[in-house]
């Protein structure tokens, strides 16, 4: 009784925990939503994408790859490299986290988020499975609920102003893409190469496999020229110290 009493006690931490991101992804759900229904997806294949893959920034690249007609591998494929790093995440919160049922884990670490990542690894002391689960859960229903109340907005609007917010899909990524460049001179150098690189390759392979092989290649090959900059940097200073020492 008391230890169902303390689980429970656990997971409503965690859903008051989790409010804050439920809050925040209110307004990318509404709008992920409304950008499917303009995509061409059905009510039931927008909120099945957020309820099955439930991973924002995969799913409006899934919409803009669906919109060009890319096959299904492709953006599967897309979608695996984008999120491989939530399982970097769900390996760090299984180090703080209680042992458990296999099950239980799974669960929660289908529900790892960037942001229930951050609530979850940042709260002290050991982690109950009942207390992220309460986050997880929370957090999943803002994201599935709002991904269909906002393709409901999108299919009361008029039909001129839905083919007018094609484009809401374009300009959302320029503003996720945007702020990253003011901050890292590193982003821009990978965004004008995967975008030149991604120009010539769709000319001989599909849209599809172009992106993917575009963002890899320029990902390894800017990274690269960065570590031996920074290895060149180290160096130098090494040097400079010697001689000044």
């Amino acid at each position: 009784m008391f230890a169902l009493t303390k689980q429970k006690s656990e997971f409503q931490k965690g859903v008051i925990a989790g409010i804050s991101i439920a809050l925040g992804y209110l307004p990318v759900a509404l709008t992920f939503g409304f950008i499917a229904e303009t995509t061409g997806l059905t009510l039931i294949e927008t909120i099945g994408m957020s309820a099955f893959v439930y991973a924002g920034a995969a799913q409006y690249m899934s919409l803009s790859l669906l919109a060009i007609g890319t096959g299904a591998i492709e953006i599967i494929f897309t979608t695996f490299i984008i999120n491989i790093r939530h399982l970097l995440m769900s390996t760090a919160i299984n180090e703080k986290a209680e042992k458990d049922h296999p099950i239980i884990k799974g669960l929660y670490a289908f529900g790892m988020t960037d942001e229930v990542f951050a609530v979850t690894s940042t709260k002290e002391g050991r982690l109950t499975s009942s207390y992220i689960l309460g986050v997880a859960l929370i957090a999943y229903s803002s994201w599935v609920v709002n991904s269909g109340i906002g393709y409901i907005i999108g299919t009361s609007l008029p039909e001129m102003l839905q083919k007018s917010m094609s484009i809401a899909l374009y300009a959302l990524f320029i503003a996720l893409l945007v702020p990253s460049l003011k901050k890292h001179r590193k982003i821009v150098y990978l965004a004008l190469f995967a975008g030149v690189l991604n120009s010539f390759l769709s000319m001989v392979i599909p849209s599809g496999w172009s992106i993917i092989i575009a963002t890899l290649a320029s990902a390894v090959l800017i990274e690269f020229i960065y570590s031996k900059k920074n290895t060149y940097l180290e160096e130098v200073q090494r040097t400079d110290d010697k001689e000044c020492g």
